[in-house]
């Protein structure tokens, strides 16, 4: 029998890791969220990418209140969510990183819009924000879809137990 033990915010490191641990266990996809500001491309990595309703088309991201580069990316009109490709893992992990060249290297294009989108990708969406809730460490961001596409010829990138995974599909789903 599986024994439920309480968790208390803010408890203790373990309780942390434990946290940190449990919420590994559900994939995720990753996203990288971008957008061109002064004529650079900034952008951010999101494991928290989440559809949120077909109508208004809305998907939400969570960022961590110690985000240096959020505040700039929230600033402005239009973002660009790259749904992240299988390929793309050290593209993902250059973009996360601090105090690098986020896209040297990395081929990337532009939208009219100065929404960003990661080449090869799985999906884009170009959004714009709909509404930022602060909450715990993190805001949850609602993002209002304006425009997406779709890439049928690559899979998804996803996130499990604080690895990058890729998809494969059974043999009864086939």
């Amino acid at each position: 029998m599986t024994t439920f033990t309480p968790v208390q915010s803010g408890d203790s490191k373990s309780d942390t890791s434990r946290l940190r641990r449990l919420y590994g266990q559900y994939p995720t996809g990753v996203a990288a969220v971008c957008a061109l500001r002064e004529g650079q491309p900034v952008g951010i990595v999101a494991t928290t990418f989440t559809p949120v309703s077909m109508d208004p088309a809305l998907v939400s991201i969570c960022v961590q209140h110690t985000s240096t580069t959020w505040p700039k990316l929230s600033q402005e009109a239009h973002l660009g969510v790259s749904v992240l490709a299988s390929t793309h893992e050290t593209a993902c992990r250059q973009i996360a990183a601090k105090n690098v060249d986020r896209f040297a290297g990395i081929s990337w294009f532009s939208s009219d819009s100065n929404a960003v989108f990661l080449a090869e990708a799985a999906a884009w969406l170009d959004c714009r924000i709909s509404t930022s809730i602060s909450t715990g460490d993190h805001d949850l961001v609602i993002l209002e879809v304006n425009s997406a596409a779709v890439n049928d010829t690559t899979q998804p990138l996803v996130f499990h137990d604080s690895r990058f995974r890729t998809l494969t599909t059974s043999e009864e789903g086939a």
